[in-house]
């Protein structure tokens, strides 16, 4: 959310139409929490139970808007913040070379 003077302008984030993990992504999660592994790169990425909870979603379900939902069903937090944080973590994924993103 941005404030300019006395008024509040919400930041509609876009959010993918789809995600995918590629084929060279492996993941094992760990209690509650998840490691990643980009066997292109041989790079490992720790994800915390937050973290692991939006990767377990993005997987299941392919579509963040629904994960988005989701995740507003499981936590107290405002849609203008969380929709930052998911796209925020899409797009750190994407960059790492652990998640494909379709913009269709």
């Amino acid at each position: 959310m941005r404030r300019h003077g006395s008024v509040q302008f919400m930041m509609n984030i876009a959010l993918p139409d789809r995600v995918a993990i590629p084929d060279h992504v492996v993941f094992q999660e760990l209690e509650n929490e998840c490691v990643l592994l980009n066997m292109s790169n041989e790079q490992y990425f720790g994800l915390d139970d937050v973290g692991a909870r939006m990767w377990r979603l993005l997987i299941e379900e392919g579509d963040p808007r629904t994960v988005l939902v989701r995740l507003q069903d499981h936590y107290s937090v405002d849609e203008a913040s969380l929709r930052q944080d998911l796209a925020g973590f899409i797009a750190q994924l994407q960059t790492e070379g652990l998640l494909v993103v379709d913009q269709a």
